[in-house]
C-alpha cells in the first residue's frame, strides 16, 4: 500500500506547505467528494484528512472497499465519512455541505468504447445531480473535473488557452468522453448564471502518481509496469501523439484553490507545461529512468488503437490557473519515480 511508505508524507508535507492554498478558508467547514475511491479522490481526501480541521463526506457506492482505502490514511483530523450511493442515483443527505469537489468518472477509454450510452450518462446526469444539491445547499464553491479531451483534435503545437478547443467526431463511439466533459464544463455554467450555483470546472491532464493500481490500463501504468519487470516498451502507434501530464498532487493543490478562488462558471486548463513530450519520448525516458537503461522502446507494433484518443498535439496554456498563484511542483521524471514506488496490488 502506498500509504506505508514515506511518499504519502512528503506529498502531505508538500500540500502543507503551499501557501497559494487558502486553508484558512477550509478550516471548520465539511466538504464533500466524490470519487473518493479514485487516485485524485483519494489523494484529496487525505491531504484534507492530514491538515485537520475539516470534515470530509465521502460518497461510495462500497462503504468495506472504501473503509479498506483508507485504513492507513493520514491522522491530522477525524476520519472521512461515507455515505452510500452513487453520483447518478444521489442518496439523500442531510448534512450542511459547504464545498463539493465532484471527482467521480469513467477513466478507462476501453470503457468509453464499450459503453458509450453509460459513459454519456453517468458523467452528465451524475454533474446534475451534485450541482442541484449545491444549489440546495447553498454551497460556498463546488470544483467539477473535466478533461483536456474536451480539446478534440489539435495539429499544431501553439500552446491551446481554454477557449481554442478543436474538432470531436461526434460519431465516433470514444467521443462519448469527451463530449460529455463537453456538456459538463457547458452545465456548470448554465448553473452559475442562471442559479448561482459557485462551480468551477479543472480541465486536468493526465494525472498520475503513487496509488496507481498494478492492473491499470492507461498508458503510465502499462509502461511503469513494463519497466520494473524488465519488458521492452511496445507502442502501438509512432508514438507522436504530444500533450503534457501532471502529478496527483499538482492537481490536488490546482483543485484546492480553485475551490475558493475559481471564477464561477468557468474553467481552468490544468497542466504541467514541463512535462508537455511525446508517448514516444516519455517511453524512451521511462525505459531509462525506471527501467534503468536495460529495455528498448519499440513503435508501431500494431494491434487495435480504437479506443485511442487521436493523433495529435495538446500544448495546453495554464496561465490562467498560474496568474491566481498556482505553481506544479513535480517533473516528469519524479512523477514516474514515486509512480513506480508507490504502486498498489
Amino acid at each position: 500500500m502506498w500509504e506505508k511508505n514515506n511518499i504519502l508524507d512528503e506529498d502531505l508535507a508538500y500540500a502543507e506547505s503551499c501557501s497559494f492554498i487558502p486553508w484558512n478558508e477550509l478550516e471548520q467547514k465539511t466538504v464533500l467528494i466524490t470519487g473518493g475511491t479514485g487516485l485524485i479522490g483519494r489523494t484529496l481526501t487525505k491531504t484534507l484528512i492530514n491538515h485537520g480541521k475539516i470534515r470530509v463526506l465521502l460518497l461510495v457506492r462500497n462503504i468495506q472497499n472504501a473503509e479498506k482505502k483508507y485504513s492507513d490514511s493520514p491522522s491530522g483530523g477525524p476520519a472521512p465519512e461515507f455515505i452510500q450511493g452513487t453520483i447518478e442515483d444521489l442518496p439523500e443527505i442531510n448534512e450542511h455541505i459547504d464545498y463539493i469537489i465532484h471527482c467521480a468518472a469513467p477513466t478507462a477509454s476501453s470503457f468509453f468504447v464499450e459503453h458509450p450510452a453509460e459513459t454519456i450518462k453517468s458523467i452528465v446526469n451524475g454533474t446534475e445531480n451534485l450541482l442541484d444539491l449545491a444549489r440546495r445547499k447553498k454551497s460556498k464553491g463546488m470544483v467539477v473535473l473535466s478533461s483536456m479531451e474536451v480539446f478534440g483534435e489539435i495539429h499544431d503545437e501553439k500552446p491551446r488557452n481554454e477557449s481554442a478547443v478543436g474538432y470531436l467526431d461526434p460519431l465516433k463511439l470514444r467521443s462519448s468522453y469527451p463530449e460529455a466533459k463537453r456538456l459538463i464544463e457547458t452545465l456548470c455554467c448554465a448553473y452559475a448564471g442562471e442559479y448561482g450555483v459557485p462551480v468551477t470546472t479543472a480541465r486536468l491532464a493526465q494525472t498520475f502518481g503513487p496509488g496507481v493500481m498494478k492492473n491499470d490500463q492507461r498508458v503510465f501504468a502499462w509502461m511503469t509496469n513494463c519497466a520494473l519487470s524488465g519488458e521492452d516498451i511496445r507502442l502501438k502507434t509512432s508514438g507522436s501523439k504530444k500533450n503534457p501530464y501532471l502529478y496527483t498532487m499538482d492537481a490536488v493543490s490546482a483543485i484546492l484553490l480553485l475551490l475558493c478562488r475559481g471564477a464561477r462558471g468557468e474553467t481552468y486548463n490544468t497542466a504541467n507545461p514541463a512535462t508537455y513530450c511525446s508517448i514516444r519520448e516519455m517511453a524512451e525516458m521511462v525505459a531509462e529512468t525506471i527501467g534503468e537503461g536495460k529495455i528498448r522502446v519499440y513503435t508501431n507494433c500494431g494491434g487495435d488503437t480504437s479506443a485511442y484518443r487521436p493523433e495529435g498535439c495538446l500544448n495546453l496554456d495554464v496561465s490562467k490557473l498560474v496568474n491566481l498563484g498556482w505553481r506544479p511542483n513535480f517533473d516528469l521524471p519524479e512523477m514516474y519515480r514515486r509512480l513506480a514506488a508507490g504502486m498498489e496490488d
